[in-house]
């Protein structure tokens, strides 16, 4: 169970990771990507905080986790900057990717490709009657 303390600094964190992360992409040259920061978790000691990032085009995302986990300390530091009037101690940040925009993309294809049961009938199962 997540106490207040650990939503509230999650959200302060998400808030500016997400700017951060964003504006470091496209400084990197990676115009066109779009990186957004889906959850953070924070330990209940404070000391790790738990990065879901979703990044599109899906194809650049590997290559992008390993910058943040390499630019960790960086990117620790410019949180730092920003947060110093709300935070005292910043967590270590773990960063991992959040897969769940490509699911929800996956379904989606295949709701609109040529699986869609709706115009092909024949792909459900025939019900009998009682």
């Amino acid at each position: 169970m997540e106490t207040q303390r650990q939503k509230k600094i999650a959200g302060v964190i998400q808030k500016d990771l997400a700017d951060i992360l964003q504006r470091a992409a496209t400084d990197g040259g990676m115009q066109g990507t779009l990186i957004s920061v889906s959850k953070v978790y924070v330990t209940t000691d404070l000391s790790i905080a738990k990065v879901y990032v979703s990044i599109f085009p899906n194809k650049k995302a590997e290559e992008l986790l390993e910058g943040m986990k390499s630019n960790q300390p960086l990117i620790k530091h410019e949180l730092a900057q920003r947060t110093k009037h709300q935070l005292r101690r910043i967590p270590e940040l773990s960063f991992f990717i959040d897969d769940s925009l490509e699911y929800i993309d996956n379904i989606d294809k295949s709701l609109k490709g040529d699986e869609d049961p709706i115009e092909n009938p024949e792909l459900l199962p025939k019900r009998k009657k009682s």
